[in-house]
């Protein structure tokens, strides 16, 4: 017979205190607000770094760059559709200011992808550069929504999950899954470019191993 979580079960308590505030003093509108859009601002520009070279990322990102390869339809448009399963989950696991803070940050990537483009180009650019910088660029941009109790949906929000409720490191998570959706997605890539891809993937996710992980900003 299936459980629910109550906010006495042991999970409701560690999700809680896991997507507690790092501080004391809680973030304020203004605050979370720059964070979200410089989180998505710098994954929109590694985003648009891969797309450039030929590069895929894993997680939801990646399912929207494959589908988008598919049918022709833009980046930005199936990243919006294909999160649109896991806000159910989010809301009922973590929490209504974090599903909604995710929605927004989901949202605004989408129309980042779109749009960003045409405010610059880049003339010359490295597929293994690309991979380095875009992978931190990434890791940064998912820190700076992780710690404002935001992400950019999909296998973030399952990562964090496990992280906030099992204990394991997001990190690791993130880059299983990110891993798998490369292994599919390098079907329909060329060898070197599957290759760096696999390399922006390992950047982003050691990066998040190192920097967040519980108690890392607590004292704890």
């Amino acid at each position: 017979m299936a459980t629910v979580d109550t906010p006495d079960t042991p999970t409701a308590k560690r999700t809680a205190e896991a997507l507690a505030p790092l501080t004391d003093k809680p973030h304020t509108l203004f605050e979370d607000t720059q964070a979200i859009f410089t989180g998505t601002l710098f994954v929109s520009l590694a985003l648009i770094l891969f797309a450039q070279v030929g590069l895929i990322t894993g997680g939801t990102a990646g399912a929207a760059f494959v589908l988008s390869h598919l049918t022709g339809y833009s980046f930005g448009k199936w990243f919006f559709v294909v999160n649109l399963p896991f806000y159910g989950f989010s809301w009922k696991r973590m929490g209504p200011e974090f599903t909604l803070k995710t929605f927004v940050a989901v949202t605004a990537l989408s129309l980042m992808t779109e749009y960003s483009p045409r405010l610059f180009a880049i003339e010359r650019l490295h597929p293994g550069y690309a991979a380095v910088l875009g992978g931190l660029l990434l890791g940064s941009g998912c820190l700076f929504l992780a710690r404002h109790r935001a992400s950019l949906g999909g296998a973030t929000i399952v990562s964090l999950y496990f992280q906030q409720v099992k204990g394991w490191r997001a990190g690791k998570v993130q880059m299983a899954i990110d891993i798998s959706v490369l292994l599919i997605a390098a079907l329909i890539l060329p060898r070197d470019r599957a290759i760096y891809s696999v390399l922006g993937a390992v950047v982003m996710s050691s990066f998040i191993y190192i920097n967040h992980r519980p108690g890392r900003y607590t004292g704890s």
